[in-house]
């Protein structure tokens, strides 16, 4: 048995050029069918662990997937904003354990500014319930302190000490800077994983004073305030984004929800975490379900590549088949041999998928990380992906029963025979 799959390699090695395209074009359908799924399954991992431990994310009045996607991963903006007082009030509520203020609005450099309050560092939890740690340097203590995300530090080559200047508006080219009132770097925070590592938190305090002087999103006309006057002012924030909530008791939750649903000073809405990350999954079913149909499919047409490589090769080799039969090679033995071609060529394909797939994910890892916000994980093949790749094996071998069949019922003399 083993000669019969060497003589195979041999055979596939005589027929080098037909045999390697369709090695690469099985191992472009493979790489294609497991880089979708594991894009997929990674995105899903990385949204799942951007936010633990929080119980309700309070905002203005919108869709739950809207809410969570710019309250948590720093995607789109809100539709309006929440008053102080109304956060002062609903954050006063008995079951109310901790809350957690945000103001979004800013950026810098593409990096989004988020404004918060020191018990960010002390209850944010992110994956199993993990605590943010700083890298160096600590949290904002000064109105002007930043603490920068892990990939914010690494890309600007920021250090603790440096300066650095929020613009105005979250857009990637800002022509309006709060030049006048820049920051200091306070601490760096070590890499989550999640959106985290993408923001510059600054104190709700330093937002206020930075918009101290500013009127309908413009520098206010001869009412420039100096960092210093900043300083002896009252910087109360009078608006903020959203605030995370995680309540004393679970059996709260769905009291509390009504409460800010149901809030008469402004229209609010009060979200689960987990309940609008399964809406978001629901959206985005039917594109990945599109396109693991479009892959399988690629994987298809690979498969069917093969089949007619195979097919169309059999009357060249009519003769050489026969020589086999004639030194004492039997029909079964020849069947065998194509199989043999086929899984090779399987084989040979998924191992050339397999090493474009990982090839590709350290490519793309720095590009999904900039442009979407998560990591993708370059892990060994998991369980479902080793599934789908038998499947795909014995797809390929199952294809070459067709040639190794109509091999199997030529004749010795007909493939003797010369045909004019």
């Amino acid at each position: 048995m083993t000669a019969i799959f060497t003589l195979a390699l041999k055979s596939l090695l005589n027929r080098r050029a037909t045999a390697g395209l369709t090695v690469v074009s099985i191992a472009l359908s493979v790489t294609l069918l497991l880089g979708v799924e594991r894009i997929r399954t990674e995105a899903q991992d990385s949204f799942t662990s951007t936010i633990s431990g929080t119980d309700l994310i309070i905002g203005a009045r919108s869709s739950p997937v809207q809410l969570l996607l710019y309250s948590v991963f720093r995607i789109g903006s809100a539709s309006n904003n929440i008053s102080w007082e109304s956060y002062q009030e609903i954050a006063a509520q008995p079951a109310i354990e901790w809350t957690i203020p945000i103001s979004l609005g800013d950026s810098h450099k593409g990096y989004r500014v988020m404004g918060t309050t020191a018990d960010y560092f002390t209850h944010f939890r992110y994956g199993r319930k993990q605590r943010l740690e700083f890298d160096r340097g600590l949290p904002f203590a000064d109105l002007y302190d930043a603490v920068l995300g892990a990939e914010v530090a690494t890309q600007l080559a920021y250090a603790v000490g440096d300066p650095l200047i929020i613009a105005h508006g979250a857009g990637e080219v800002s022509f309006v800077e709060h030049g006048d009132k820049p920051f200091v770097v306070a601490g760096v925070l070590k890499p989550t994983g999640t959106p985290v590592d993408r923001t510059i938190h600054v104190s709700l305090e330093g937002i206020e004073a930075i918009h101290i002087d500013w009127q309908s999103g413009m520098p206010a006309q001869g009412q420039t305030v100096s960092p210093e006057q900043t300083r002896t002012m009252d910087l109360s924030p009078r608006q903020i984004t959203a605030f995370l909530v995680k309540l004393s008791s679970p059996m709260a939750t769905f009291g509390v929800q009504r409460f800010v649903n149901e809030y008469r000073q402004e229209p609010l809405s009060a979200i689960l975490p987990g309940v609008a990350l399964q809406q978001l999954w629901e959206i985005t079913g039917v594109a990945e379900k599109a396109l693991l149909a479009v892959s399988s499919f690629v994987v298809v047409v690979g498969m069917l590549g093969m089949l007619t490589a195979l097919l169309t090769s059999l009357n060249e080799r009519r003769r050489e088949m026969a020589i086999l039969r004639s030194i004492g090679a039997r029909p079964l033995h020849i069947f065998i041999l194509i199989i043999g071609e086929a899984m090779a060529i399987t084989l040979l394909g998924i191992g050339l998928g397999i090493l474009l797939l990982y090839g590709l994910l350290m490519l793309a890892k720095p590009l999904v990380l900039s442009m979407f916000g998560f990591y993708l994980t370059i892990g060994p093949i998991n369980a479902y992906e080793a599934l789908l790749l038998g499947i795909i094996f014995l797809a390929g071998t199952t294809i070459g029963i067709v040639p190794g069949w109509r091999i199997y019922r030529y004749s010795l003399a007909d493939g003797m025979t010369v045909r004019i």
